[in-house]
């Protein structure tokens, strides 16, 4: 049992239901705020458990109707993603525990297939924060922010995320393209 989930889906649901990317998501992040700056989501610890070799990534709700996904990452002291967007789908992500640094970046394909990375700005984001990110300006990189302890995450994509494109520097200032499936993890 999750404390606080019947009122995350509930407003996951009224948000959904106008179709239209910008205004969920200009809603789910305000439910994240809410909802996470007053700790009402109480996740158990299997959810908050950090693994040593990559960050965790945890299904926590699936909509019946495939209008969204609920998912925890755990981030162990120094995990982080590579540059990637999200599979074509919209996402909400807040800090449920600790603290994320989070980089976004535009990226820009070249004449030869590969890619120019190019960070736009650095926030970092502590409990109770949210950001939102919509196809095609949703390419960013994710750690945590703690040196000393695991990190929380909760994502919340429009639909349910089996795969994304991450970008793998080349070491000449430029990156390569691979699709990259996602599973979860425990």
């Amino acid at each position: 049992m999750v404390a606080g989930l019947d009122e995350l889906i509930t407003r996951l649901d009224a948000a959904v239901a106008s179709g239209d990317p910008e205004t969920i998501t200009i809603q789910v992040k305000r439910d994240l705020e809410d909802l996470l700056g007053r700790a009402a989501l109480g996740l158990p610890d299997h959810f908050r458990a950090a693994r040593p070799d990559c960050y965790a990534r945890r299904l926590l709700h699936q909509d019946p109707q495939g209008r969204y996904t609920a998912v925890v990452m755990t981030w162990g002291p120094g995990q982080a993603t590579p540059v990637h967007d999200h599979g074509g789908l919209w996402c909400v992500e807040g800090v449920v525990e600790g603290e994320m640094s989070v980089t976004q970046y535009d990226v820009a394909p070249d004449d030869d297939g590969r890619f120019r990375a190019t960070p736009l700005g650095t926030i970092a984001a502590g409990v109770g924060s949210a950001g939102r990110l919509i196809p095609p300006t949703d390419y960013h990189v994710l750690g945590n922010g703690r040196a000393d302890r695991a990190s929380v995450t909760l994502h919340i994509y429009g639909g349910s995320l089996d795969n994304c494109k991450v970008f793998v520097a080349d070491g000449d200032g430029r990156y390569r393209e691979v699709v990259k499936a996602l599973s979860y993890h425990e």
